[in-house]
């Protein structure tokens, strides 16, 4: 059941900020602060509903260390994104044609902190930790990265490989993120810096979601493969290879430091929350 109670608490605090975000639309510094706030909430109802179902402090939102920890997430994940979009330039297939919208940027920088945070909060915080100690950490990190590509294809311009593209690169990323650290604030850091990489700045389509413009105005075209045609360069191979390098060093750091859970260790323990910090 505290799989369900997490759940149900930080869907419902998503819920009410998307419907606060549409409800002061086309106001770019309203947005943010109605971002900013669902993201702060989320995190205080992810603690508390922890404490209550769990009984136990939820340190994987401690916020010892978290700004430097969100803060080198943010910055990795522009740069990923911006090593994807640099060689999608070299290809002659990204152009920027001059200066987009500032106040456009703003209200993103809102719309995508409520997402990094709700969305990290429900596919590694409650999702991926939960099921990590029922069946170990790959068999989690496999089923809560499939759902969280699925979870894609209800956007508008979705298509089969863009949701496929997104559980590989982004599923296995930020989850490779958590496990590699069991906090939540670098893949929730590196989750925020991808996406207003890909939309307040570069201003490209993120996840088929008609993305507004950012801080450029930039056109995209070419082959669907280097592009990510109508869903985004998260459908570009260049996302793939870059995310699953990164998830590549997140998972060597993991078993590093002892933080992989074997599915006989968690058939025993029933939970992850053991491990080493």
């Amino acid at each position: 059941m505290r799989l369900v109670w997490q759940l149900v608490a930080v869907l419902a605090v998503a819920f009410v900020g998307n419907q606060g975000s549409m409800a002061v639309q086309g106001n770019h510094w309203l947005e943010l602060v109605v971002g900013v706030a669902t993201a702060v909430l989320a995190v205080l109802v992810y603690a508390w509903v922890v404490r209550r179902t769990e009984r136990r402090a939820p340190v994987e939102v401690e916020l010892k260390g978290a700004a430097p920890a969100m803060g080198w997430g943010t910055l990795l994940g522009i740069g990923l994104f911006g090593a994807v979009i640099l060689n999608i330039a070299f290809l002659g297939n990204y152009t920027v044609n001059g200066l987009g919208t500032t106040s456009g940027a703003v209200g993103l920088l809102g719309f995508m902190a409520a997402a990094a945070v709700t969305e990290e909060l429900i596919f590694r915080g409650v999702l991926f930790r939960i099921i990590e100690g029922w069946t170990g950490t790959w068999i989690a990190l496999t089923l809560t990265s499939v759902l969280f590509g699925a979870a894609h294809l209800f956007n508008a311009n979705a298509s089969l490989w863009g949701a496929l593209a997104i559980a590989i690169e982004a599923g296995g990323m930020l989850t490779a993120a958590y496990v590699a650290t069991r906090k939540l604030w670098v893949p929730i850091g590196l989750h925020f810096g991808w996406n207003i990489a890909g939309s307040a700045i570069f201003s490209t389509e993120v996840s088929g979601n008609n993305t507004p413009q950012g801080l450029l105005d930039a056109t995209m075209s070419g082959p669907m493969l280097v592009t990510g045609g109508d869903f985004g360069p998260e459908g570009s191979v260049y996302s793939v290879v870059f995310c699953v390098l990164a998830a590549g060093v997140f998972m060597w750091l993991a078993r590093r430091r002892g933080h992989l859970v074997p599915l006989r260790r968690s058939a025993r323990s029933g939970t992850a929350a053991t491990l080493p910090r």
